[in-house]
């Protein structure tokens, strides 16, 4: 072996000798089973320095240094051939562009990943679990191959597992926003719990198909505890949320504060006066919204895809839980897109938060082990989760909704039958509520009329925070239980059913009369 070593090596050198056009020094990232006096071995004959090492399990790595006229691509190519060696990667320059992002488990904090960013191969480590000092995340260069970072990263000791950062949409599928309600427009001001609401808002038909009033009047519950949402930020100056509204975090920021006001432009006015003589118009294409000609061309402009997304979610939650307090978490850009890094920063905090509910109005097809266990730690910690089954219309995999201890939610029209873009199937659905034409909260303090599952999950994240009002510490397993003392439905694949928060409250236990 270390004949045929020092031939390979020999010959390295002869490939070495002929001139590149690079200047200054080049790179090589080698993995490899051999130890360092091999590798010694070959710098040796062929001019390099072992710039540094990273002993690993079961494989090593080095960074090579080589002149600027070494010819770099035959090097490449001939070290690959040598018995030992696994892998070599050029190492881009200096520049070091961030490409990717990647999410580390460690068993004992940061470890060996500050050594992996000094090899060249990433750029920042921050902290996604908080005092859990176990997660990670690094952003690499665009040069560098993925699958080559997450195979050093498995090797590393003490690193637990690694995966590739997503994007997530909040809003994806065929949601589509069609006719305003007549609610929108009952503007008729009503006292609601301390503020004042319209009419269309508190009286609309989604709150009298669950049975919203008839459970708060004879369970005497209106909500208590905490319910964090995970989404683009709310309005913090909403009349309407404002009692109810803690400060949050923003995560896209990384600031304390989760107002979704600050994705305007700068210098934008936002007046928080409900516009009572506008004409409604369409501000997104699941959203109509009882704003101006002014505001609908501002947040129609590209990136403002979903602004307005989170208070809107926002207000069905106070909707339905209307004492509860509110912890806007924002993940999500206005356009509606987000890093899977981002929700599970949110899902720690919410846990570190004294949170009791999540509500997570987003999905993604593709399956995240962090995701997962976040959402464990969480669940240990006593939150019930509630995610958005999806808008594809179809019977697919989505997750977080999919997940064994989160409750999956799908869309129902006013005729208890399934939206057409509502996903479904009991894999990703416990429940159903209605996600069509719902009058909720909207920036600017005025109202919109929402169409989608991101619509429908709040009910349930509502109803389930009314059940721990009744029944303290309730575990995700009882929530489950009572939220799912549903109204029957002929659609195939829609879980329990419809919900009817009465008839939730009485299985939780709790005898009409209150408290």
């Amino acid at each position: 072996m270390k004949r045929a070593l020092l031939g390979v090596t020999l010959l390295l050198t002869f490939f070495a000798a002929k001139p590149a056009n690079a200047t200054g020094t080049q790179q090589l990232l080698v993995q490899t089973t051999l130890g360092t006096p091999a590798i010694r071995l070959v710098c040796l004959l062929t001019g390099c320095q072992v710039s540094q090492s990273l002993t690993g399990s079961p494989n090593n790595f080095f960074l090579l240094s080589f002149p600027g006229s070494a010819n770099i691509t035959s090097l490449e190519s001939i070290l690959q051939n040598i018995g030992g060696i696994l892998n070599v990667t050029v190492v881009g320059g200096s520049e070091n562009p961030v490409g990717n992002r990647y999410i580390v488990r460690t068993t004992g904090g940061l470890l060996n990943l500050p050594l992996l960013c000094k090899l060249g191969l990433c750029s920042t480590i921050q902290s996604i679990d908080g005092a859990g000092n176990q997660l990670f995340l690094l952003t690499g260069p665009s040069s560098q191959s993925p699958n080559l970072i997450l195979s050093i990263l498995e090797d590393l000791p003490g690193v637990v597992d690694a995966e590739l950062d997503q994007i997530i949409n909040v809003s994806t599928g065929g949601a589509q926003a069609t006719t305003p309600p007549p609610s929108l427009v009952n503007t008729t001001p009503v006292q609601y719990y301390g503020s004042t609401a319209w009419s269309g808002y508190v009286n609309q038909p989604a709150t009298e198909l669950i049975n919203l009033a008839q459970a708060q009047q004879e369970f005497n519950v209106s909500g208590a505890g905490i319910i964090a949402d995970i989404d683009t930020g709310v309005d913090p100056n909403h009349p309407v949320l404002v009692p109810v509204l803690l400060q949050g975090y923003d995560f896209t920021r990384n600031q304390p504060g989760g107002s979704e006001m600050n994705d305007l432009p700068a210098g934008t006015p936002a007046p928080e006066s409900p516009c009572v003589n506008c004409t409604p118009g369409q501000v997104n294409q699941h959203s109509i919204a009882m704003v101006d000609q002014h505001s609908i061309a501002m947040v129609d402009q590209p990136g403002y895809q979903d602004f307005g997304h989170g208070t809107m979610v926002a207000g069905i939650l106070h909707l339905v839980a209307p004492t509860a307090k509110l912890m806007p978490l924002k993940a999500f850009a206005p356009d509606g897109t987000g890093n899977l890094s981002n929700i599970l920063r949110a899902i720690y905090y919410a846990s570190q938060n004294n949170v009791n509910i999540v509500n997570m109005s987003f999905d993604m097809t593709s399956p995240s082990q962090e995701l997962a266990t976040a959402i464990n730690a969480g669940e240990k910690n006593g939150i019930v989760f509630v995610a958005s089954a999806g808008n594809d219309g179809e019977m697919e995999m989505v997750y977080p909704a999919g997940l064994a201890n989160v409750l999956g939610v799908a869309s129902t029209n006013y005729q208890d039958q399934r939206s057409s873009f509502s996903n479904y199937g009991d894999q990703i659905v416990w429940v159903a509520a209605p996600g069509e034409a719902v009058v909720t909260t909207y920036p600017f303090g005025t109202y919109a009329a929402g169409w989608g599952t991101s619509f429908s999950a709040p009910m349930v994240s509502g109803g389930v925070d009314l059940i721990e009002t009744v029944k303290p510490a309730v575990s995700e397993m009882q929530a489950a239980y009572a939220i799912g003392q549903a109204q029957y439905l002929l659609a195939i694949g829609m879980g329990n059913g419809r919900i009817d928060l009465f008839r939730a409250l009485a299985a939780s236990g709790q005898q009409p009369g209150g408290l």
